[in-house]
């Protein structure tokens, strides 16, 4: 059988790297709080406290977007749910 990687459900939803503008705001508030409180503080070490609040923020965004594109639970045919990527099956 050949999966064609054109096909809608190939895989997991490409990650959002886009910032919301909320989160956009937030981070430039915390960018001039960071600025104004530290003066001294290295541009290094607020380059990292950055990055790191825009990583959280890209990757809080990606997982919304996997568990809102996760596929919906069907009834199988004996009516009961499926469940998806849960083993059932126990060994005697």
């Amino acid at each position: 059988m050949i999966l064609h990687i054109g096909s809608q459900n190939y895989g997991p939803p490409p990650p959002v790297t886009k910032l919301t503008v909320e989160q956009d705001l937030r981070l430039r508030i915390l960018e001039d709080r960071v600025r104004e409180n530290y003066d001294k503080m290295e541009e290094e070490i607020i380059t990292i406290i950055l990055a790191l609040q825009h990583q959280n923020f890209v990757l809080s965004n990606s997982l919304t977007n996997l568990v809102k594109q996760w596929p919906k639970v069907q009834p199988t045919i004996n009516e009961d749910l499926s469940m998806f990527g849960i083993l059932l099956e126990t060994k005697d």
